[in-house]
């Protein structure tokens, strides 16, 4: 059966440098960013079986989001430190659609980084215009370090429409600002495995 074509309505973009959150300035302050792309869900309204094809649909959505993200966190994929996904259905459609994004989404991110061997984590959930989601972050490499464990959260005043869905990828340049409660540190990633 052949998938829908992917259309897109508008993208939104958002960059922030954590100078300090009331401890030192930081001498190197880490971004987050988030990219968001809203766009027409294809099967809002009715309950369609074989969905699974519309996910390679999205691939080149994927790839040239987070080209777009990486470009507005300074274009060097050597400082990516943090990545994650999330999608928000809107009301017309079902959280399952929001599961398209897992594969598109997350191989994006990890085939322009190069290697990143951790599992992209990741956030869905069904709701209205103006719905906020966070949008976990761990360590590209390892899933246990836990310096970098974060969020960042987006939403859109007139997204999702009944009939759309947000689609969303966050980097980190680095670790939470003030980061100091132990754990794996960046410098003992040791496995390779995605995870230590």
């Amino acid at each position: 059966m052949p998938m829908p074509e992917v259309v897109v309505r508008k993208f939104v973009t958002r960059i922030e440098e954590i100078l300090h959150e009331g401890g030192p300035v930081s001498a190197d302050p880490p971004k987050r960013g988030v990219i968001a792309a809203v766009i027409e869900n294809p099967f809002a309204g009715r309950y369609v079986e074989e969905i699974a094809g519309f996910m390679d649909d999205l691939k080149p959505l994927g790839l040239a989001m987070s080209r777009r993200l990486l470009a507005a966190l300074g274009g060097d994929g050597a400082a990516i430190e943090g990545y994650g996904k999330g999608a928000i259905v809107g009301e017309g459609g079902e959280l399952e659609h929001g599961a398209l994004w897992h594969v598109p989404g997350g191989y994006a991110m990890r085939e322009l980084l190069g290697q990143a061997h951790a599992i992209v984590p990741s956030a869905k959930k069904v709701g209205g215009l103006g719905t906020r989601i966070d949008i976990p972050i761990t360590h590209k490499d390892a899933s246990y370090v836990r310096s970098h464990f974060d969020a960042i959260e987006i939403g859109i005043g007139d997204a999702p429409r009944r009939n759309e869905i947000v689609l969303v990828l966050a980097m980190t340049t680095g670790p939470r600002v003030h980061a100091r409660v132990g754990g794996l540190a960046v410098s003992d990633i040791a496995k390779w495995d995605g995870l230590r």
